[in-house]
């Protein structure tokens, strides 16, 4: 089945400071968390950082060429906190704002929708002092940051995204300590959960006196099914659903926080959640125009005793038999993004737009000097259909930002996983425009998928 997507449809591809940039210390820039991590015996796989990445603060004019050249109407990029305000609060480093600035102007100079994220996991590292996202004197200082960003781009740039996966926040980076600012505390997670949403509320506030901003939160969003058809692994289900979607939609929608997931959270703390004050709620919910969808895969759960590192009644057991997966192991399951965008409308009312989709596949240059990712272009094609799918059913959806653009630093993963429709030579920094990439611009010039034989030229 073909779609025809609707006009004004945003087809697009994101990115994220720290991924990309490099140029650490170019401009007045200030420490951020995870250059501090990334120093960490063991913490980056292959020791790797985010110093050149993809050189992308320098060669910034070449991807938007690259944009451009794709054909996408929106390209969504995050701002680094740390090139703005170096301390994390008080003084704003201008030079840092020229470059962003300068970004903007081009993107839109070429008819691409700038989606500026504010808060990609990068807080400048001063605010440590106080905990980071564990101490509520972060609301604040996000308030101030936003407030330097919007002064200079708000005339400009209509689509803001405050906080980038508030859960991974808390879990990778205050729970787990997988990632910075490498904290292993459950309590400092609730906090730093609870925190960014606020912040979102705080910087949603200051961003709607600026006429004409869109503002919302993207979050990690993973569909959670039973293993069996038990009513202990519904359970499971449930209370996992809770834990990484719940606890973080219903807020946002105006519900305040789900009842059995703060039970859950009280029973494992051994105390009340005294983070949560009066009022907080109401500061976050009603403060989103849209809401952001990064998808990825799908948890499939089991029931199981609480245990040490596993403070709830539930385990990740993975789907059963053989399904397909990306190299880094993730099923890819797009039925199950689908039914997320379906379930987000019927369940929250919100307009979407889809800012993160994508996969890891490592191909690389062939012999011709293309890429011929044909995975990657059939995960595409999966998705983009099932997305086609949950628009037809009524889901109210605005856009969709392929995940991502360039090959980049993964984060606590390194260089390993690539996930770009655009092949990235980290030596030289030769950009190659992969196969999937050229299906995808096909994509967004028609607003329909192509046929499965049709074929798709080459650029140049």
């Amino acid at each position: 089945m073909t779609h025809q997507f609707p006009p004004g449809f945003l087809w697009g591809a994101g990115t994220s400071a720290y991924q990309i940039e490099g140029s650490l210390d170019a401009d007045g820039r200030g420490e951020s968390v995870w250059d501090v991590f990334a120093r960490r015996a063991g913490a980056v796989e292959g020791g790797g950082d985010g110093s050149r990445a993809c050189d992308s603060y320098r060669r910034w004019a070449e991807d938007v060429d690259l944009v451009a050249e794709l054909g996408l109407g929106a390209y969504r990029f995050s701002v680094g906190w740390s090139r703005v305000m170096p301390d994390g609060r008080g003084r704003i480093e201008q030079r840092g704002l020229d470059h962003y600035e300068r970004f903007v102007d081009a993107l839109l100079d070429r008819g691409v929708a700038p989606v500026l994220t504010l808060n990609h996991w990068d807080m400048p590292q001063a605010l440590m002092a106080d905990g980071g996202w564990a101490a509520r004197s972060s609301v604040d200082a996000f308030a101030e940051y936003t407030a330097a960003v919007a002064d200079r781009l708000a005339d400009r740039v209509e689509w803001w995204i405050t906080q980038n996966e508030p859960w991974i926040i808390a879990l990778l980076g205050y729970q787990l300590g997988l990632h910075a600012p490498g904290v292993r505390d459950l309590g400092a997670s609730v906090a730093a959960g609870h925190h960014v949403l606020l912040a979102h509320g705080a910087g949603a506030d200051v961003l709607r006196a600026h006429p004409g901003t869109q503002v919302g939160a993207a979050l990690s969003l993973f569909p959670c099914d039973p293993a069996t058809f038990t009513e202990q692994d519904a359970a499971a289900a449930w209370g996992s659903d809770g834990y990484v979607n719940r606890w973080y939609l219903d807020p946002l929608a105006g519900r305040g926080y789900p009842a059995d997931m703060r039970e859950h959270y009280e029973r494992a703390l051994g105390r009340p959640l005294t983070e949560i004050r009066d009022g907080d709620e109401a500061a976050i919910g009603g403060r989103s125009d849209f809401l952001g969808v990064n998808y990825y895969t799908r948890r499939v759960m089991a029931a199981a005793e609480p245990a040490p590192g596993r403070p709830f009644p539930w385990r990740v057991v993975g789907p059963s038999g053989d399904v397909a997966r990306t190299d880094e192991g993730w099923e890819i399951a797009p039925a199950s993004f689908r039914d997320l965008l379906i379930r987000l409308h019927r369940e929250y009312q919100l307009p979407v737009v889809v800012t993160e989709n994508g996969g890891v596949f490592g191909d690389t240059p062939a012999h011709d000097g293309r890429v011929h990712d044909v995975r990657r272009s059939a995960f595409l094609r999966d998705h983009v259909e099932a997305l086609g799918q949950a628009l037809a059913a009524g889901a109210d959806v605005r856009g969709y930002l392929h995940w991502s653009l360039l090959d980049n630093f993964e984060w606590a993963l390194g260089y390993r996983p690539r996930f770009g429709l655009v092949h990235v030579d980290y030596v030289t920094g030769r950009r190659t425009i992969k196969d999937s990439a050229r299906l995808y611009a096909r994509i967004a010039r028609t607003g329909a998928l192509p046929a499965d034989d049709e074929p798709i030229a080459p650029f140049g």
